[in-house]
Parts: C-alpha cells; structure tokens; sequence
C-alpha cells in the first residue's frame, strides 16, 4: 500500500481518486471544495486539511486542476519542498505544453521525478477506471507512474518527453472537437433530407463517415448506444472544457507554425455555443444551435 496525495477532486478527480483508494492505497485527498472532497472520502478517500498536508511523507502525489496557472501555483508553492522527494510526481490535468515542461523541468532541478499524464475518456470513465492516459516523461518517470495509472485506466501510453502527454491530448481533442462538428451537421443534413435518422447511424456507423463521435458518442437522442444526448445533454465532457482545449491546441499550432483550419473552425463553433448559454452542456450539444433548436438557460 502506497501513500498517495491526490489534490483536485472536480468531475475528473473526484471519480479517479477513489479508485487508487479501491486498489489499496493511503490515498489523501484535499480540494477547496468541501462538497468534492466529503464525496470522496464517502467513497474511500482519507480528507487531508490542505495540500501541504496530502504530500507530507507521499510515494506519489497526483493533480488534476483547471488550468496551467493552478498547476504552476500548487506545484511551486505546495509541492516542491514539501513531498520528499523520493515521491513521483503525475500532473493529470489538461494544460499547455510550455507549462507543463516548465514545471516538470523545475521538479527535475529540485530532484524529483515527474511525468504529465492528462486523460482521455470523461467522467464515466473516471468513475469506472477505464481512462487512457498520456504521458509525457522520462521512461523512469513513465515506469514510477504507471503502477498508479494502471489503477485508474485502461490504457496507460508512453507518449515521449516532458509535455508530450498534453502534446498528444489537445492533438486528440482537437481532432475529437472538429470532428463531433461535422458529425452533428450531418446528423441535421441527414434529417432535412428527409433520412431517418436511426438509419442514417446504421449505415454511417459502418461506412467511411465511422468516428467515435458516431458510434461511441452519438449527438442524436435515440440513435446508438446511451450518450449524454439520451440525459439532455448533462453528464458529459462540458463545451467549456472542448473549448479550453481547442483554445490550447489553436495556441500550440500558431507557436509551432502549423496550418489546422477545422480546429480553428471548431474552436469558433465551440466558442459561440458556449458565449450563448451552453457552457455546461455536453459538447455534443452543439447539434441543438446547428439545427437552430437550441434554447439557451434562463
């Protein structure tokens, strides 16, 4: 059993920490959220008073915060100096590459070992631990981390150097946000054409326009296997968040001088859906401004 410091328990966290619990692991958990973090220690969690309390004597210490900010902030102010550092360090959360290789190459300095892992999958998968997760590190820092990883995922993978797991995660959402774009609009051309639209995913679903968008996450209430379209969009990867990371992926392209046109037009999409009220809607939501129908909150 391994004493893990677990600091961040949103929507993400607050299904991942649990599960290192469920494997056997000491695991402190601390959030500014007292709501979070009484639900995780109803679910097995031990509730640490701050962070600078969780990392005390730790053999990991795992983040998953909103931005890089945050991630900065607890790492140099809560972290270094405070975890010994026989301790790895595994920043879960979705951030900028420069960040991330900014602070892991200040663990390095400090002697510690650290790796970014951020996930793919939503809050379903947090909960049920079949994440995948990215990771970004030394292949001694990727070792360290998996042991942990593996509690929480079903796919743990090497992706290169620091930085290379939020490298290859906006690539990923970036990708996961264009195309859920174009899937929702053909959903809604399919209809105004006159096509059932059951029929429409039976035979997309099996031909050359197959995503996961169609078969894994379907925009369409009814059609394909439960999404958070069949619970009115609630549930689900929030637009807020496609959009931060379609913002990270059109600021990494820009600093790398690279051309990615259906993300900067995702990245528009998104932006306007969530500027008229759909912020913490599912991003499949996006099909109820595309076929005009959506009503935003009072």
């Amino acid at each position: 059993m391994a004493r893990v410091a677990f600091i961040g328990l949103g929507h993400m966290g607050g299904g991942m920490a649990p599960n290192l619990a469920k494997a056997g692991h000491e695991v402190r958990a601390f959030d500014l959220s007292e709501e979070a973090l009484a639900h995780a220690v109803e679910r097995g969690c031990k509730r640490a008073k701050s962070t600078d309390e969780a990392v005390k004597d730790a053999d990991a210490v795992v983040t998953m915060l909103p931005a890089g900010k945050h991630v900065a902030e607890v790492y140099r102010s809560h972290v270094f100096g405070k975890a010994p550092t026989s301790a790895i360090l595994i920043d879960c959360s979705t951030i900028d590459v420069a960040t991330a290789k900014a602070v892991e190459a200040e663990a390095q300095a400090q002697g510690y070992t650290m790796v970014d892992a951020p996930v793919s999958g939503g809050i379903a998968a947090a909960e049920g631990g079949t994440l995948t997760f990215m990771v970004g590190g030394s292949d001694d820092g990727f070792g360290k981390a998996r042991e942990y990883l593996d509690k929480m995922g079903k796919a743990v993978i090497h992706a290169g150097d620091a930085g290379s797991g939020q490298a290859a995660k906006i690539c990923n959402n970036m990708l996961l946000g264009a195309t859920m774009a174009a899937t929702c609009e053909a959903f809604v051309l399919a209809e105004k054409l006159g096509l059932d639209l059951q029929t429409f995913y039976d035979i997309s679903s099996k031909a050359s326009g197959q995503s996961w968008s169609i078969t894994s996450y379907c925009p369409v209430p009814g059609v394909g296997p439960e999404t958070p379209a069949d619970r009115g969009y609630e549930g689900g990867f929030a637009a807020a968040l496609m959009l931060k990371d379609l913002k990270l992926a059109m600021e990494a392209a820009q600093k790398a001088g690279a051309y990615t046109p259906m993300g900067g037009e995702a990245e528009e999409l998104y932006q306007r859906f969530v500027d008229r009220g759909g912020a913490n809607k599912d991003f499949s939501a996006l099909i109820k401004m595309i076929d005009d129908s959506w009503v935003p909150p009072a």
